[in-house]
């Protein structure tokens, strides 16, 4: 009888992984603590709806338009500078936000805080991804991604917290001090620039903003992550306004049980993306977060909120990782500075369109018939996936175990 031959795993919580992990927790949290009170900040200074809305939408506007430029660096560029660049910027552009009472220098720093936001993002990602062991990309990418969903759960309930109860002033302090701490993380970070960018030669690459905004082998993976964020893009808007609606004071559970099952369930699916792919893994992700939209959709009581956050945790919270290490695995590692960019411009995308088509929708339905609509996102998600023709899932098993990118 014929024993197999053992065959050890490469190592992943090496020191500068677990650093990074650490650092972009940090970032994340600094960063999402602005998210819901830089609004009602705006707001009484005297800024009309037209204004605030501009808030959101310049920031993202920002983000965007920085990732093509992004993209071509990370081509050719050493991390470390580029990470350090990414991490000053967010810190310096923060501290600014309390110097003006003026709503128009406001949104051009908000524009600002998008371009860097873009910037770190997306080379964060990529060095993650130039860390972690290619037979580990799943396991490893959901850790990383593990720490960027905690921060976003967590840090919004922190700022309002703040806002509410101290000053906007007390609210920057604090953002700025997280940033801080992860400008120090990121600094004694050794990173790995994989050895095809160390020897690329920045005269034979030309930067075109089709060509460093989009990457042409992990197009499929972007559009499901465009897909699936455009449908959660009406809990990020509305969830707080459906628990007013319904009278549901604990609405701060399904942010809370969110983040737990997404926890704990990680480890699980990181493995099995590395084991059997992305494919299967998606539809159930996705069929997951669509049962949890309709459950929370009917609840009219803590118990709904409770189990709708359960299951979102399991299916959203692991999908997005998922999505991110499809599209990272697709792409040659010269491009996956692109690719990333693109995963992130996806979600931005997505989210920022989610708002404005679904708020028009809102006019016309109740918000739970909102997110009734906008769960079918995640079933054209699951039909897109099952019916793509691609053999990926199989593929990228085989092809990730032997150290070899997926489906290039």
């Amino acid at each position: 009888m014929r024993k197999e031959t053992h065959v050890p795993k490469s190592k992943l919580w090496t020191k500068s992984f677990t650093l990074l992990v650490l650092a972009n927790f940090f970032v994340f949290m600094s960063f999402q603590m602005l998210i819901p009170t830089l609004p009602p900040y705006v707001k009484a200074m005297g800024a009309s709806g037209f204004e605030v809305g501009l808030i959101t939408m310049v920031f993202s506007i920002g983000a965007i338009l920085i990732r093509p430029y992004i993209g071509y660096l990370l081509e050719f560029s050493q991390r470390r500078r580029l990470i350090l660049i990414g991490a000053c910027g967010l810190l310096f552009v923060t501290i600014l936000y309390p110097f003006t009472q003026m709503v128009m220098i406001l949104l051009l720093f908000r524009l600002i805080h998008g371009f860097m936001w873009g910037w770190s993002s997306t080379v964060n990602g990529t060095a993650a991804v130039d860390l972690v062991p290619n037979d580990r990309i799943g396991e490893g990418m959901g850790y990383f991604g593990l720490a960027i969903t905690v921060g976003m759960i967590i840090a919004p309930s922190l700022g309002i917290y703040v806002y509410q109860n101290y000053t906007f002033g007390a609210l920057i302090t604090i953002s700025a001090i997280l940033g801080a701490i992860a400008l120090f993380f990121f600094s004694i970070i050794k990173y790995e620039t994989p050895e095809s960018i160390k020897k690329a030669d920045k005269q034979n690459i030309r930067f075109s903003i089709s060509g460093s905004l989009i990457e042409k082998s992990a197009i499929f993976p972007a559009f499901i992550t465009l897909m699936a964020t455009f449908g959660y893009g009406t809990i990020v808007t509305f969830i707080v306004i459906f628990s007013e609606e319904r009278g549901i004071e604990q609405i701060f559970l399904f942010y809370l049980l969110n983040a737990a099952i997404a926890t704990l369930v990680r480890p699980i699916t990181g493995k099995w993306f590395d084991r059997k792919g992305p494919k299967l893994l998606v539809i159930i992700c996705a069929a997951l977060a669509f049962v949890s939209m309709w459950t929370l959709s009917l609840s009219a009581s803590w118990v709904g909120i409770a189990v709708s956050g359960c299951l979102f945790g399991a299916g959203y919270g692991s999908l997005l990782p998922a999505l991110q290490a499809w599209v990272l695995a697709k792409t040659p590692n010269e491009r996956r500075g692109v690719a990333n960019g693109m995963f992130y411009s996806a979600i931005d995308v997505g989210i920022g369109a989610s708002g404005l088509v679904f708020g028009i929708v809102a006019l016309f339905v109740n918000t739970g018939q909102l997110f009734q609509i906008s769960s079918f996102l995640f079933i054209a998600v699951i039909a897109c996936t099952a019916f793509s023709g691609s053999q990926a899932s199989l593929r990228s098993s085989k092809r990730l175990k032997h150290g070899v990118d997926m489906d290039r």
